[in-house]
């Protein structure tokens, strides 16, 4: 199982890479490239020098004004972040929203591993399920995407916040973060904005047809995996269907508009859809996108 799951990510991967690098400008390499900056040598002042570039301590000693030389970081950090609570369990028993999710992140992840990216993993619920520290090599690529593919929950509940708190203690140095949920719980704006001001962040929201628009069974029972609990619902009635309707648009619109105030990518993703070519549209906006204005 794991070699199909394994074979379908290369050719994806594959199908992905060669979209991106077939227009004239630019490269995959583009999209995992460095976002941030580190330190490299000093020199002295010269007018029109940006003055908080300016190395106090070295000027101090008399011998001059210096300003620190900064050159974009090589070694990049991609890091994963995949929700694996409950409500992920919804969709096509063929595909449901946690089998996209892995798809999604282990497709990534084999992209930015070949770019001699470090690449690092967070499994979430309610809890740390997985944490895979970032590292290089494709030994380590295909042991996280193993992680990712045999991996079952020990909780079924969600706590966003909680996980971003994490990422943001564990991530010492600016990184490019794949936030992958189907974001349905509440009260962690607070910490996304902390994560999109420190990294480089882009955010896929994977949602399910079944979310928003139920087929007219009646009254059906709902079972909510998370609190493990059954609902009756008439999913013939036209103000349940309008107000399902209404209650994932007002999510996906708050999400939406919280990541473009923070400057980070926003992606909507049906589970059942095919993910390639919104990865390559991504990945086209991004090419073009210089990392200094990302941070």
């Amino acid at each position: 199982m794991f070699q199909e799951f394994l074979t379908k990510l290369r050719q994806y991967e594959i199908r992905i890479r060669k979209a991106v690098n077939s227009e004239r400008q630019g490269n995959f390499h583009s999209v995992f490239k460095g976002s941030g900056l580190e330190f490299d040598d000093l020199r002295l002042y010269q007018y029109g020098d940006d003055v908080r570039t300016i190395d106090w301590n070295t000027s101090a000693k008399g011998h001059g004004t210096y300003i620190k030389i900064f050159k974009e970081e090589k070694e990049q950090t991609v890091f994963f972040m995949v929700d694996v609570s409950a409500s992920q369990k919804v969709g096509d028993q063929a595909r449901l929203k946690i089998d996209a999710a892995k798809e999604i992140c282990g497709v990534l992840a084999l992209s930015a591993i070949q770019e001699a990216s470090r690449v690092g993993l967070l499994c979430f619920s309610d809890q740390k399920e997985r944490y895979i520290r970032p590292s290089d090599g494709m030994k380590h690529g295909y042991g996280l995407i193993s992680e990712l593919f045999k991996l079952v929950p020990e909780s079924p509940r969600t706590d966003l916040s909680a996980a971003i708190l994490l990422s943001l203690n564990v991530l010492k140095r600016r990184s490019l973060v794949f936030l992958i949920s189907d974001f349905i719980d509440t009260n962690y704006e607070h910490n996304l904005k902390a994560l999109a001001r420190k990294h480089d962040l882009i955010v896929i929201h994977i949602h399910d047809q079944r979310e928003t628009n139920l087929p007219q069974l009646g009254i059906i029972p709902i079972y909510d995996a998370e609190k493990d609990t059954k609902v009756w619902v008439n999913t013939s009635s036209q103000r349940y269907r309008v107000d399902m309707w209404e209650r994932f648009q007002r999510r996906r619109e708050t999400l939406e508009k919280l990541c473009r105030q923070n400057k980070a990518d926003y992606l909507s993703l049906d589970a059942g859809e095919d993910y390639v070519p919104v990865l390559i549209r991504l990945f086209r906006v991004r090419r073009y996108v210089s990392g200094s204005s990302r941070t």
